[in-house]
């Protein structure tokens, strides 16, 4: 395992302003909006509002957390009209968008933008089952450095952070996690952090950073009842996150 300092923690996916007014103390460093088609979905007009309860927030480093807002393959108009509406720092973009519209994000809007990765195998697994850490790291089928190299080197220069996912978003479902070291050492080398999400919970991170060592962890449905945020789930999420 490689040391690190303590990674980054994305809350993904709020929607209410009384649940970020929870969250205010907490050391977490970024909060999601999903304006892509989900349950989860806001509207820029919705966002505006709880982008007003995130910046009165204290979270890691007494600093107020980044907005992130997840699009999937956006038109540049829809991101110019949300973003006049709803001032996020961050656009994080989940579908097929090229490095040419990443690039042109970020120089139209002054904005970060974040690009999802999908990972896409038979080792996708349901959220707390194997997922290839301990001692069974390095073995299996898995996406290999050259693969996860030739997929991220064109946006070299592009993007700002990239982040993997479990094909579809927000399934709730784990990959299979030996490709994290992959994909870590391929964002090295554009210098950008690498961001993990699909199917973590309070129960299976720290098996997940005993193994691994990315730069940041992206949590939806897992800090959720019944679909709806958990304060208390949060609180453990970010607590069992800074105890590894």
């Amino acid at each position: 395992m490689q040391t690190q300092t303590t990674p980054r923690i994305k809350i993904c996916g709020l929607k209410t302003a009384a649940t970020i007014q929870q969250m205010d103390g907490l050391p977490f460093h970024d909060i999601g909006f999903v304006f892509a088609a989900s349950k989860r979905q806001v509207l820029p007009e919705q966002a505006a509002e709880l982008i007003k309860a995130v910046h009165g927030l204290k979270a890691a480093d007494g600093q107020r957390p980044q907005t992130v807002g997840v699009f999937v393959n956006p038109e540049l108009e829809e991101l110019r009209e949300t973003l006049a509406i709803a001032p996020l720092d961050v656009v994080q973009l989940h579908g097929s968008e090229t490095p040419a519209f990443c690039q042109a994000v970020r120089e139209q809007f002054a904005v970060k933008v974040w690009k999802v990765f999908s990972i896409r195998d038979e080792a996708v697994v349901q959220s707390g089952e194997d997922t290839g850490t301990g001692a069974d790291k390095g073995t299996g089928a898995h996406a290999g450095a050259d693969e996860a190299a030739a997929r991220l080197a064109p946006f070299d220069g592009k993007v700002d952070a990239i982040l993997i996912d479990t094909a579809g978003g927000g399934t709730g479902k784990a990959f299979n996690w030996q490709v994290i070291d992959d994909y870590q050492a391929a964002a090295a080398q554009l210098n950008v952090p690498l961001y993990v999400a699909g199917g973590l919970n309070p129960d299976n991170v720290h098996e997940l950073l005993a193994a691994y060592a990315p730069s940041g962890l992206d949590v939806s449905s897992g800090v959720e009842t019944d679909g709806v945020k958990d304060i208390e789930k949060i609180r453990l999420f970010v607590r069992k996150v800074m105890q590894r």
